[in-house]
């Protein structure tokens, strides 16, 4: 019996999931599960079409690195996840897409800042990018470095409350409480980034929306007092 069965299960649904909601096309993007109790997570095999994966192709590493389950290469984001769940304690699911508005923010370099309630239903933060990584992290071990520079990124900004990230000239990494979470909070970036662009498009001079909306939206749905669906 495959031990890991009901992980790579759960890795393999997430995955779909991208197609599904139009975050990527072809093999772009992956999405990986945590088994915190192993220290062990499932994650998409490198470069096979969604529309060929299966849930035995998903491959299981430790947080070393090391392939403990599956035949096929990890995605080759796979250390960048590695560094992420080493780090960010809590998290169970880490998705990386290309989906295009939210990479566009990421070639511009660019912050989403908070324009709208729909942003600040999800955080209260803005969506942070990250420094372009330099010549020595990517002549280095580039996914490691890159997990490294989110994390750094991160030094100030509380990781639970912003799930969500840019790399710059590179694309959306999003985490959750497990791996479905994380695909979600992509969806939610890639919406997010294209209601932004627009908000500029139409107003280049818009400023991020009034603090005292934003945490009225944000604490109604996250904080201590939240009243926002069904008990």
């Amino acid at each position: 019996m495959d031990m890991y069965k009901s992980l790579k299960e759960v890795a393999w649904e997430a995955n779909m999931e991208i197609p599904q909601r139009n975050l990527a096309i072809y093999t772009w993007g992956n999405v990986s599960a945590y088994d915190e109790q192993r220290a062990v997570f499932a994650i998409k095999p490198s470069g096979v079409p969604y529309d060929q994966l299966k849930a035995e192709h998903i491959v299981v590493v430790d947080l070393e690195g090391n392939i403990v389950d599956g035949s096929l290469r990890p995605s080759s984001d796979m250390k960048t996840h590695m560094v992420l769940y080493r780090t960010f304690k809590g998290i169970g699911g880490i998705t990386h897409t290309h989906s295009p508005y939210a990479v566009s923010w990421a070639q511009a370099c660019r912050s989403i800042p908070v324009f709208g309630t729909t942003h600040a239903d999800h955080s209260h933060l803005s969506i942070p990018c990250t420094p372009l990584l330099d010549k020595k992290g990517v002549e280095g071990d580039y996914e490691e470095e890159t997990g490294k520079l989110i994390v750094k990124t991160f030094n100030t900004i509380p990781y639970q409350e912003q799930p969500m990230v840019l790399v710059a000239g590179h694309g959306p990494f999003a985490w959750g409480k497990n791996a479905t979470g994380s695909v979600y909070n992509a969806a939610v970036l890639e919406e997010v980034a294209k209601m932004a662009l627009f908000t500029l498009t139409i107003n280049p001079e818009a400023k991020s929306l009034p603090e005292h909306i934003v945490n009225k939206h944000y604490q109604r749905k996250h904080g201590p007092n939240a009243y926002y669906g069904q008990k």
